[in-house]
């Protein structure tokens, strides 16, 4: 596990940049945190990172949205679900499998069909401008990415 403090949306836009360039298809990421912490703001440098050049907005009311760039972004927002069952209409192995997945409000799902994936908290700090952010790899390969996102600390 890895904290950080990220003290601007730009520097929320770097991270997420950042982790865009070092991700690939396959990788799954859950983020959590309140309403207007900055789960799509992350989501937005991601895409960056990814080469995406569209404009970046919460699937809030679609479920998914799916963008393309070097590779396929798949942008979930669960949290309007109320339990496993109703992401079966989803078909999330597939959509794994194909391309990068970000699932915000996805907790439910941690452990219960996926073992590796990357947990990203977010949090307000007691500023309210800045955001406290815990990283939690499941598997090598992002305890790996996390030691990188760490070494590059620039935001913080």
């Amino acid at each position: 596990m890895k904290q950080l403090r990220i003290r601007s949306e730009q520097a929320m836009i770097e991270l997420g940049e950042l982790l865009g360039e070092k991700i690939m298809p396959g990788d799954l990421l859950f983020l959590s945190g309140d309403l207007g912490t900055g789960k799509t703001t992350l989501v937005k440098g991601i895409a960056k990172g990814m080469g995406i050049g569209a404009t970046i907005t919460s699937p809030t009311f679609q479920l998914i949205k799916t963008y393309y760039g070097k590779y396929r972004l798949n942008h979930l927002d669960l949290y309007r679900l109320t339990d496993t069952t109703e992401t079966e209409i989803l078909e999330l192995d597939e959509l794994v499998a194909e391309g990068i997945t970000v699932i915000e409000w996805g907790e439910f799902l941690k452990g219960r069909f996926f073992d590796e994936y990357l947990e990203i908290g977010i949090e307000y700090d007691e500023d309210m401008d800045t955001r406290k952010m815990t990283l939690r790899p499941e598997g090598l390969r992002y305890q790996q990415m996390v030691k990188e996102l760490a070494n590059a600390d620039t935001w913080s």
